[in-house]
């Protein structure tokens, strides 16, 4: 028996458990010292009425022979969930069937088992920086990784370059950790990229709840051609709350083919043999997430995170310190001042500002010299947190 050596290729421990540790130290040595974390995106606010009540009232229905449910009859979702996401998708302006949307129990999930269907081997173009799990799951899968790389020139949305050559890209918009959301032109060049190339997109639009400024794409499908290139993954997880619930989707165009194979149909033998599907209260939940009711109570909580954006941009803005994002994502990508690395700003705020963040190197190289905040914490955290890096800056004189 041989172990998958592609594992000892990974770094040796994934970024958010790092600055778990390194926070759980410094709180164990200063147990009287309040920490505010503004590191990983987990969501603060509870989950909306209208989804509490679709839990209970599911919950309810289990209790009962005539109402219980067990396993679904297809590992793609139920009916009533997959005709609520196309009903989304239909808002988007994209026309999507039944058949093409799979029922998840979360986007970082499908982002790892799509590769099921793609060869081990394939050469993968992957944003730097970006959401570590890419990387991570295609060297589990022994595949060849490139980067396209994000810059400020750039505004972190980097273009393809037609001489270089590879099987997949990974996009992210809005992007996870920088907050850069592409515009359709950006989109549709990696369009016309990957149908020259012969190329598929994974498309993760998990943010896609955040962005407020029009004429921004919220799926790929808005894209001419992207049907025949692009597989879209997303979640309920920040758009509803669902980190704790765990439910999203991935739609895969059924017409979608690479030399030749169907990856609609792989995409669903796949689930039907690896997947028993997601828990049926669960999916109520998700239903009443994206009806009338539940998309405005669902707009007013992302509007609160969003809110917190605005409020560390401002105070960012007042410190005379760089950054993106903040204000199509929850996410605010914020240049380290004076020239500090990532884990030495990142040491410096917990030290001395008692605040989390995440190092913007562990999205990847190009995220060396920057930090990540998120948004997703509660208004008056993000205000104390804000007047104690700033203090802390004053004091460090570096501001």
């Amino acid at each position: 028996m041989r172990a998958n050596s592609n594992f000892d290729r990974l770094e040796q421990s994934y970024l958010f458990s790092t600055v778990a540790r390194k926070v759980a130290a410094f709180k164990q040595a200063n147990p009287d010292v309040t920490v505010i974390k503004m590191g990983i995106g987990d969501v603060t606010q509870p989950l909306a009425p209208s989804i509490i009540t679709a839990l209970s009232q599911a919950t309810k229905e289990m209790s009962q022979a005539d109402t219980f449910r067990g396993y679904c009859d297809d590992a793609e979702g139920y009916e009533f969930l997959r005709a609520a996401v196309t009903d989304h998708y239909a808002r988007l302006g994209a026309d999507l069937g039944l058949d093409e949307v799979f029922i998840s129990d979360g986007a970082k999930s499908d982002l790892g088992n799509i590769l099921d269907i793609i060869e081990s081997g394939s050469k993968i173009l992957i944003p730097d920086p970006v959401y570590p799990a890419y990387v991570d799951t295609n060297v589990m899968n022994g595949n060849t990784i490139l980067y396209s790389k994000g810059t400020i020139e750039n505004g972190f949305a980097p273009l393809p370059d037609d001489s270089v050559d590879v099987d997949v890209v990974y996009i992210c918009s809005p992007n996870n950790p920088t907050g850069a959301v592409y515009t359709a032109e950006g989109l549709a060049a990696w369009v016309a990229y990957a149908l020259e190339h012969n190329a598929l997109i994974i498309f993760d639009s998990a943010y896609e709840a955040f962005i407020r400024e029009p004429g921004l794409p919220h799926t790929i499908y808005e894209i001419e051609g992207a049907e025949k290139c692009a597989i879209e993954i997303s979640s309920f997880s920040k758009r509803a709350g669902f980190t704790g619930v765990r439910c999203g989707f991935t739609v895969v165009p059924r017409n979608l083919e690479v030399c030749e194979s169907n990856l609609n149909a792989f995409w669903r033998r796949r689930q039907n043999t690896k997947f028993n599907g997601v828990p049926y209260i669960v999916q109520r939940a998700a239903q009443a997430a994206l009806s009338e009711t539940g998309r405005k109570e669902t707009a007013e909580q992302v509007d609160t995170y969003l809110r917190n954006a605005q409020i560390i941009g401002d105070a960012f803005d007042s410190m005379g310190i760089a950054y993106t994002g903040g204000r199509n994502a929850p996410y605010i990508w914020a240049r380290c001042p004076k020239g500090m690395c990532s884990w030495d700003f990142f040491d410096l705020m917990l030290e001395k500002a008692h605040c989390v963040a995440t190092p913007g190197v562990g999205f990847g190289s190009a995220g060396e010299g920057f930090v990540r905040f998120s948004a997703f914490g509660r208004t008056d955290d993000c205000k104390t947190a804000m007047e104690r890096i700033q203090q802390m800056l004053e004091e460090e004189e570096l501001i």
